[in-house]
């Protein structure tokens, strides 16, 4: 309830003016603060042991995600076994996290645009759209994206977060 009204709060501000440039330094020099049009990223290659243990988690144990033959016949996925959607976009929240330690997530969008195959490499992108400050915390939306092969856009939607500072932990 309190985090409802906080966002609601924080959706009332008015948007901040001075995000809008790529990365910026501190006066330090070393601290990176992230701005508008900022894009972080992460890479993984999804093996057959992650659908496994995703599957033991979520209770999802589709054939699609087991079976080769099923796949391809049934389900018509030419490239065989497909790795879970929502495994997939767990990358979203795994790169904000590694970026702000602390950071909160408000609510998430997705679009599943193509399959992911066991073994595909996903690239997953996370650009800041929006940034709001409110007391010592910070609202950012950022549009989220998965590709394959470099290009191949697989998955796509918007995520807002709560973090605590806008400074990159790395």
């Amino acid at each position: 309830m309190q985090l409802v009204r906080l966002v609601r709060i924080l959706s009332s501000l008015p948007r901040l003016a001075s995000f809008c440039s790529p990365f910026s330094s501190s006066a330090e020099g070393t601290a990176r603060l992230l701005r508008v049009g900022d894009v972080l990223r992460e890479s993984r290659r999804f093996s057959e042991s992650d659908v496994v243990r995703y599957s033991e988690v979520s209770g999802d144990r589709n054939p699609v995600h087991f079976d080769d033959a099923f796949a391809r016949t049934v389900a018509g996925f030419d490239g065989g076994r497909v790795v879970h959607g929502m495994l997939v976009a767990s990358l979203f929240p795994s790169v904000i996290a590694s970026h702000f330690p602390g950071a909160a997530y408000v609510s998430q969008t997705l679009t599943f645009k193509l399959p992911v195959y066991v073994g595909d490499e996903v690239l997953a992108e996370v650009q800041a759209t929006y940034l709001r400050q409110y007391k010592n915390k910070y609202m950012v939306k950022f549009t989220t994206k998965c590709f394959t092969n470099e290009d191949t856009l697989v998955v796509a939607g918007e995520a807002t977060t709560i973090i605590p500072t806008l400074t990159l932990s790395k």
